[in-house]
Parts: structure tokens; sequence; C-alpha cells
């Protein structure tokens, strides 16, 4: 295993994607979200069940909207589009896995077409019910989320107490055959 980065290998763009949450202007074009839809729609499911839908926000107003839920997702508010996940009848672990599968295979192709992608949940209950109100959902569904989508202007984190960036070291992570076992040489 690789202790350094191979930037000639085939799997460097998926390590490249990353959290965006300070975009430029330009707007996403139709066949780049046609694209991105298309990508969410062929995403595996538990029992392929399919258990979403998709908003696609692009109004400015209703995006203010959805960033002032709480300050932690005032960055939305500069994206140029979001696309909320909705799910409905998703089984507790399943639809949680299923939306986690569905969410990074969204921000991994937008870093793939030349975008950038950033997760924002809406924060809880009240917030969920707040978001589905905006964006017209029904009751009975579940909504935790938007995807933020568009040309990234930073890759900084534009809060002011935002995690720190980089990556522990693979010897923090990693055991073999058990829990803190070595690497057999």
């Amino acid at each position: 295993m690789p202790h350094s980065r191979d930037r000639s290998s085939p799997l460097e763009p998926i390590r490249r994607v990353s959290q965006i949450r300070q975009y430029s202007p330009d707007p996403v074009p139709d066949d780049i979200v046609g694209q991105l839809l298309e990508l969410a729609r062929w995403t595996g499911s538990a029992k392929n069940s399919q258990p979403w839908r998709f908003i696609v926000v692009r109004d400015k107003e209703r995006l203010k909207k959805i960033a002032a839920l709480r300050p932690p997702i005032g960055w939305l508010a500069g994206a140029p589009i979001g696309i909320a996940i909705v799910l409905e009848g998703a089984e507790g672990m399943f639809g949680a896995y299923d939306e986690g599968r569905l969410t990074e295979r969204l921000l991994t192709g937008a870093t793939m077409l030349g975008y950038g992608g950033g997760t924002a949940w809406f924060g809880g209950p009240a917030q969920d019910a707040e978001a589905k109100r905006i964006l017209g959902i029904p009751n009975d569904l579940t909504a935790r989320q938007i995807v933020m989508i568009g040309r990234p202007a930073s890759r900084k984190d534009p809060r002011p107490t935002g995690p720190m960036r980089g990556r522990k070291a693979i010897s923090e992570l990693v055991s073999y055959d058990r829990w803190g076992g070595s690497r057999a040489k």
C-alpha cells in the first residue's frame, strides 16, 4: 500500500473530491445537471428500492431561505444550483446508507465534470420540516439535505470555525487481520 499519493493513479480524480463551499456565480448548464441526475438515478440502493426523488433548486430566494435554517449552512446561498434529496419509504439504516451513496455519487460526478459540490444538512427535525415547507415536500417524505453544485471559486472553507484540512496518516487508520495488527512484510 503506497504511503504517498500517486498523481497518475486512475483513482486520483475521485481522491480530489472535496466539499466546496464557495462558488463562482456561473450557472450550471442543463446538460450538466441532466448528467448528474442520470448518474444519481443509476446509484445502487438496498433491495434496488431507489427510494429517492430530486428537487433541482435554482431559485436564489429559495436557496437563501434554506441557507438561513442554521448558520453553518449559510454558504449554500452562494451556489448556483442545489439538488435536494427526498426519500420515500426508505428504511432507517438502508435509507441512510442509500442517501450517503447517492450524495457521494453526486459530489464525485460534479468533480469529474469540472464542477464542485457541497453537502448541506438542514439540521434536525425542526429545520428538516421547514426545508420541506420551503420546497413543497409532503410531510410523509424524508428530506435532510441538499447537494450544492457549481464551479469552485475556492476550495477553502469560508466558515470561521470550519474543520481542519488534511488527512490522518494511513498508519493511524489501518490494522491487518485484527485490531492493532501490523502489516506482514
